[in-house]
């Protein structure tokens, strides 16, 4: 790639994420502890974030394209996708606005994702890449971030080598100005795995946790009334998270795993509490697997190949389990994405997605 490349294009054919248009968001609270004046400038902020995009993650700064069944990020020399930047001046103070961000209020503090679909009848889609909301107060008290993001162009991994990129990134401007040339600290890239080699047309998986569904044709019984509680948020402090991971060490699972177990379990509890009638029937238990090492796939690449997993039990056979015991489970439906399982999920979505614009 060179820098006076009229038209540049990043192939993103092979990442699922673009088919359904996967956002992803963060909401980052930084406090003004010393009142300082000018903290987290605009225009700072701004300037820092498109010199970081034009400069060092061109896509970012480009366009979807569709064309001949396969989808690129174009990105031009002489025009640029920046990323749009949205403010807010709050009138509460800082606790008030702690808890907005610790209930991950994402109409409050968080841009919203666009809407729009890559479809291959538009040729050029304006679809940001990524989206900035920043809500001050008039207090100076602290500054929240809402960042939105495609998810194919990047992992949580990448995502947090970008903000590390950005935040340097405006650090050196704030301290020395215009700046020739400044060497980031985490050399981006934009390549997505390549885990055809992984196919193997012998083996053939059922996929159901990427089956399409009617809604309408499920049974009403397995969810709660309008009267009653449907929503409950799930915390786990440090000292629970800390206590979760020795658990997770002494039976043999990943942390991931046993929070799976933790989740599946709270929520069958209170499915059955809600309609007792429901323990019999069964249900997909699902977890998103990032396969990173188990593909071999290295660390500096904008996202890692990730399927779901699901493991099929009845409500009450997940609420009666103890949560090392439900955690075993999900490892033994974990272990089954072997790098021919990843693969063939991949052609799954594919052929899904394609039969989708079909008909």
């Amino acid at each position: 790639m060179t820098a006076d490349a009229p038209e540049t294009r990043f192939s993103i054919s092979n990442n699922p994420s673009y088919l359904y248009q996967a956002y992803f968001s963060y909401i980052l609270e930084y406090k003004n502890g010393t009142q300082a004046d000018g903290f987290f400038d605009l225009e700072l902020l701004k300037k820092s974030l498109n010199i970081l995009v034009r400069k060092h993650y061109k896509p970012v700064a480009g366009w979807f394209q569709a064309r001949n069944n396969s989808i690129d990020v174009v990105y031009y020399s002489d025009k640029f996708n920046d990323p749009p930047v949205t403010t807010q001046t709050l009138d509460m103070d800082y606790d008030t606005l702690s808890r907005h961000v610790h209930d991950c209020n994402v109409e409050l503090l968080v841009p919203a994702a666009p809407s729009a679909a890559i479809t291959f009848e538009d040729p050029d889609p304006n679809i940001p890449m990524i989206m900035l909301k920043v809500t001050y107060l008039e207090s100076n008290e602290a500054v929240v971030l809402g960042v939105t993001y495609h998810h194919s162009l990047m992992d949580g991994t990448a995502f947090w080598m970008f903000m590390a990129n950005w935040s340097a990134l405006c650090k050196h401007l704030h301290e020395h100005g215009e700046i020739a040339e400044f060497d980031i600290p985490h050399p981006p890239t934009f390549e997505f795995p390549d885990i055809s080699h992984f196919y193997n047309p012998s083996k053939t998986f059922e996929h159901p946790e990427y089956i399409l569904v009617n809604p309408n044709q499920f049974s009403k019984r397995l969810q709660p009334g309008p009267e009653k509680i449907v929503e409950k948020i799930l915390e786990i402090s440090v000292e629970q998270q800390q206590a979760l991971r020795q658990q997770a060490r002494d039976i043999g699972v990943s942390f991931t795993e046993i929070l799976c177990a933790v989740l599946w379990k709270g929520v069958n509890s209170l499915r059955l509490e809600l309609n007792p009638e429901i323990g019999s029937e069964s249900s997909l238990y699902t977890c998103t697997v990032n396969s990173r090492t188990r593909a071999g796939v290295s660390n500096n690449v904008c996202a890692s190949p990730v399927t779901i997993a699901s493991r099929e039990q009845t409500v009450a056979e997940i609420a009666a389990l103890e949560v090392c015991d439900i955690a075993q489970l999900a490892h033994k439906a974990i272990g089954k994405c072997t790098g021919e399982y990843l693969s063939s999920s991949y052609r799954y979505l594919h052929q899904q997605f394609k039969q989708e614009q079909d008909d």
